[in-house]
């Protein structure tokens, strides 16, 4: 919806906030919010906004908000789906308010609730609060990160903003790179887990965090949401049946909360399951004239580039204003490294150029999206999962289907300087499948999933590239009490059918079974997955640059065997070794490091 940043100092003679290095950070926000900027200064704190005007147009909701009587400033960026029943709820305690937008719902929420209030919220949100008497700063972020929060951190000073590219901005930043996040990188699919980025001077805000800045610096985290795979007898005896009618009731709630706009909404409709019944929950609950927009590129080594075939099919069956986007190979090298550059941490998937082009063409004609992220990893749809269901031994199950590669590989392709001094990406998921709460294996999967793969990688990627053009997207799949729902299920019903199951079956009393009974698909963009011709001499160049010698990240030896055939190097996911390591050395061109 929107860019936030911000700047603390500390310490009892703390100068004031440097204005100059907030008005940067907004300003590399400005395709984040097209409509309207601001910037509030109180001493040692100030805030910066950049806005996207989605709920309550007027100049009364703008950013950074200032409330005078309650002693509190917000920076905001995001929605509050209920912000209508807490406004009403707030207004009968004696709260008054001079806008009507979800904004200043938050700061009233606080005042009365304080740190209780991100718990009411149903939304997707990350903000800063200034209290004006205590002379704390409070950083909140959603359950499930979909709004993002970085931070930089310096000699008595700290940074915020929506974006990583917007520190770098501001300058006075360590931009030298993170070991245990380059292993994560490698390792994990380019999963990076929060707190860290792949830059050492820069950390995440977690999800579902509530972090109070005191004004001497100190710092509180709480978190106020955790999910849980606990169920009851109760639960554990429900049939088929029943979960199917509670799962359709839970996301016909979830989509529902997400119409809420004084714009219109529309669909990114992929043609899969997931997105596919998002139109028909909407046409079910009257929506009419919906417009749904599906993109698609050319063939390579003979894989097909598109789906439009069941795109087409819901656009039909449902009469939606249908926009269908097809790129030519040319156009899409050509905006690469602007996709590339809107990326605030280096992802690899390739349906990034995808999303990025798409939502250039969804902005020419709506400001608002709804779109099927996280079904996957919520109800089980990966192939990953049924393997967890009979697993010995979890860990090393996981780890042989999702990780590119092992601590073993990973030092015959990084140079010795830059390879942890542990296998940091295996350590890291013992330690969550350890957690109580998940006892089993297919369980802790999905809530390792959930919690840290899908935020930084799915729920990150869409944000960065629909941002990058003024674009927000909500994913009603991600609705919390859904996601708890989902929880709550026995993994066989999740895993049936060859997974998501449970949401398959529900499906079909809403939507036409050929876009059930298809196989499963992602986002295809073949060029990117085997790297010849004028993408292979892109990844050439980029890894052969001066700045990729002078940083040497990789083995000699090894980008030798990717240039020589790139179709050979492949991970477990059947994504190219060649383009993840590209990436990652575009990207870093890309911000200047």
């Amino acid at each position: 919806m929107c860019g936030i940043c911000g700047e603390i100092r500390f310490g009892g003679g703390s100068e004031a906030a440097s204005a100059a290095a907030i008005e940067r950070m907004a300003q590399a926000m400005a395709p984040r919010g097209p409509d309207g900027a601001g910037v509030v200064l109180r001493g040692r704190v100030g805030f910066g906004h950049r806005r996207l005007k989605i709920i309550d147009l007027s100049e009364a909701s703008a950013q950074p908000f200032v409330d005078s009587h309650l002693g509190l400033t917000i920076a905001f960026n995001g929605c509050i789906y209920n912000y209508p029943e807490l406004r009403a709820e707030l207004e009968a305690k004696g709260h008054r308010f001079a806008s009507t937008g979800d904004t200043e719902v938050i700061l009233k929420a606080w005042k009365e609730w304080g740190l209780e209030a991100p718990g009411r919220f149903h939304g997707m949100f990350a903000f800063a609060i200034h209290e004006r008497d205590s002379g704390r700063v409070v950083l909140v972020r959603d359950r499930f990160g979909i709004k993002p929060l970085y931070y930089a951190e310096g000699a008595g000073w700290l940074r915020f903003a929506s974006t990583l590219p917007a520190l770098l901005a501001a300058g006075d930043v360590d931009t030298s790179i993170d070991r245990v996040a380059l292993h994560h990188y490698m390792t994990w699919h380019a999963v990076v887990p929060s707190p860290r980025t792949i830059l050492a001077g820069v950390r995440k805000l977690p999800p579902a965090t509530i972090r109070v800045i005191e004004p001497d610096g100190a710092v509180t985290d709480r978190v106020y949401w955790e999910p849980r795979f606990d169920r009851s007898p109760e639960d554990a005896a429900r049939s088929a049946g029943e979960w199917e009618e509670m799962v359709l009731e839970g996301l016909r709630t979830a989509v529902r909360r997400r119409m809420v706009a004084d714009v219109p909404v529309g669909v990114l409709l992929s043609g899969g399951v997931d997105s596919s019944l998002i139109v028909g929950l909407l046409a079910e609950q009257g929506q009419e004239g919906l417009a749904t927009y599906s993109i698609g590129f050319e063939e390579a080594h003979g894989e097909k580039g598109d789906e439009f075939q069941y795109s087409d099919l819901i656009a039909r069956h449902y009469g939606t204003k249908h926009h269908k986007i097809f790129i030519p190979s040319e156009e899409m090298r050509e905006n690469l490294p602007h996709a590339i550059a809107a990326m605030s941490e280096p992802m690899v998937s390739y349906d990034n150029i995808g999303f990025f082009l798409l939502s250039r063409e969804v902005a020419k004609t709506i400001k608002v999206v709804q779109s099927g992220q996280g079904a996957d990893e919520v109800f089980a749809g990966y192939h990953w999962y049924p393997p967890m269901a009979d697993a010995n031994d979890p860990l090393d199950t996981y780890a042989g289907a999702f990780f590119d590669r092992d601590h073993g590989h990973l030092a015959q392709h990084l140079a010795p300087e830059w390879l942890a001094d542990r296998d940091a990406s295996r350590d890291f998921v013992a330690e969550h499948f350890a957690r109580p709460g998940a006892d089993d294996p297919v369980d802790k999967a999905l809530r390792l999933d959930t919690n840290v793969m899908l935020v930084d990688d799915p729920v990150k990627r869409v944000d960065s590239m629909t941002m990058a053009w003024g674009l927000e997207a909500r994913v009603p799949f991600l609705d919390h009490e859904l996601v708890e729902l989902a929880g709550r299920i026995p993994a066989a019903h999740k895993l049936a059918h060859g997974g998501k199951g449970v949401l398959k079956e529900a499906a079909r009393r809403v939507i036409p079974h050929e876009v059930i009974d298809r196989p499963k698909g992602y986002f295809p963009v073949p060029a990117l997955k085997y790297v010849g011709g004028p993408y292979l001499e892109m990844c050439r160049d980029a890894l052969t640059s001066r700045a990729a010698r002078e940083r040497g990240l990789f083995r000699e030896d090894y980008l030798d065997a990717l240039f020589a055939d790139p179709p050979a190097h492949v991970t477990r996911l059947r994504g190219s070794e060649l383009w993840q390591v590209a990436l990652l050395e575009l990207w870093l061109q890309a911000q200047g490091v």
